[in-house]
């Protein structure tokens, strides 16, 4: 017994090395994954942690969570005529355990944001869920906006201060569209539009990524941007 434990110690110790070493192998081939593709689209790439580019879009929802907030390995240019960003994303949370000692949990999304000419109100499109439709069920109906497709309004929550604007952007072609993935969750704020993945995407899932936030942009209706 005496021999066993410190052979388990050298084993854990062990174990603990062998993973900070794969993290370190990950996460520099993800980074030279994501040169490889700046370089092919024709975009800017940033490695580092930037706390500066998490406050500007602070005003997002899912970008103000928690603390600790930084993006990084950054992509920025122009794709599809439209100048976007491309980043992944940090914040953590807390917790306490049965014995009151505080774990910190970290959480990490995709985030990709396109900039445009226009101002437009905070319209927030995510998917259906059992938390949202409870709350339906119990009277809380204006958590959603309801649409003429029942098969839109059971996929998707949408909510917007301004019914008008969401009738507009959630037109008969753009519900067609998202319910082509009902995964997807959508944010329209100032000249921002912002779409977002609860896990780090892999540098091949990018481009279709921009593709389909493109695409969003595409349908939003012109006239919204004489007004």
């Amino acid at each position: 017994m005496d021999i066993l434990v410190p052979i388990i110690i050298v084993g854990v110790v062990a174990l603990g090395i062998a993973g900070v070493i794969a993290h370190y192998v990950y996460e520099r081939r993800r980074r030279e994954a994501f040169q490889v593709l700046a370089k092919r689209l024709g975009m800017r790439y940033s490695p580092h942690k930037n706390y500066a580019l998490a406050d500007r879009y602070a005003f997002l929802d899912k970008l103000r969570q928690g603390d600790k907030r930084y993006a990084y390995n950054i992509l920025e240019g122009d794709y599809g005529g439209h100048p976007v960003q491309v980043f992944d994303y940090h914040y953590q949370t807390y917790s306490r355990n049965s014995k009151g000692h505080r774990q910190t949990h970290h959480h990490y999304l995709s985030v990709f944001v396109l900039l445009h000419d226009a101002f437009f109100p905070e319209l927030h499109i995510y998917p259906e869920n059992f938390f949202t439709r409870m709350g339906q069920s119990l009277g809380f109906s204006s958590l959603s906006i309801s649409f003429e497709s029942n098969e839109f309004s059971r996929s998707f929550v949408v909510r917007c201060d301004d019914k008008r604007f969401a009738y507009d952007i959630c037109h008969t072609r753009m519900m067609e569209l998202l319910l082509q993935d009902r995964k997807l969750s959508l944010e329209i704020e100032g000249n921002c539009v912002a779409i977002d993945f609860e896990r780090r995407l892999k540098p091949h899932e990018i481009e279709p990524r921009l593709q389909q936030l493109i695409a969003i942009r595409n349908q939003f209706p012109e006239y919204l941007y004489r007004r």
